[in-house]
């Protein structure tokens, strides 16, 4: 049986109440899991009281957790996992009393490479308010904002997750940038 099967099947199993299911799929996806975290936290301020290990952690017990899903594969679930790590960032951020701009926020650098090109940081609940409002406008591009920069997700993962072409994912990221650019300095 393939990995790419084996995690499937495994998904499918722990959702629906499989707690073996659940402890066999924990290994086979922490270190993708793991790595994903880890350079998602290099991006905030050095002060951050969470870390990459309890980000996984709380990520993976709300992915088994989902019980109406219907998993579609591997890429399905790390495209999920972004989700589900914005969400446990944005929650982490509102429950240490953060304001929504300035004073103490999480800071989320913008500028890696293969991720948003802008001079300055944007907070994770500032990002988190223009991707709602992106989703407004266009799901899918919210969708490919999440999974790229929450998830660390390749243009090519992102496009076998939405069942579209590298090519459909790259032009579509140029224009997000350049509208996040524009939200994000407040034109």
């Amino acid at each position: 049986m393939t990995a790419r099967r084996d995690v499937t099947e495994l998904l499918k199993a722990a959702t629906s109440g499989d707690t073996d299911a659940a402890e066999q799929l924990m290994p086979i996806v922490y270190d993708d899991l793991r790595r994903r975290a880890a350079a998602l936290m290099r991006r905030e301020s050095a002060g951050h009281t969470l870390q990459p290990t309890a980000l996984v952690n709380e990520a993976y017990m709300r992915l088994i957790n989902q019980e109406r899903v219907d998993w579609q594969g591997r890429g399905h679930f790390f495209g999920t996992a972004a989700q589900i790590m914005r969400r446990v960032l944005v929650d982490h951020a509102r429950a240490r009393g953060r304001q929504k701009r300035g004073g103490d926020v999480v800071r989320v650098q913008l500028g890696d490479a293969g991720q948003l090109s802008s001079q300055r940081d944007a907070d994770v609940l500032v990002l988190d308010e223009v991707l709602k409002k992106l989703a407004e406008v266009d799901p899918a591009q919210a969708d490919i904002v999440v999974m790229r920069f929450f998830g660390g997700m390749t243009v090519d993962e992102v496009a076998l997750v939405l069942g579209v072409s590298k090519r459909t994912v790259e032009a579509e990221w140029t224009m997000i940038k350049a509208w996040l650019r524009r939200e994000l300095r407040g034109d």
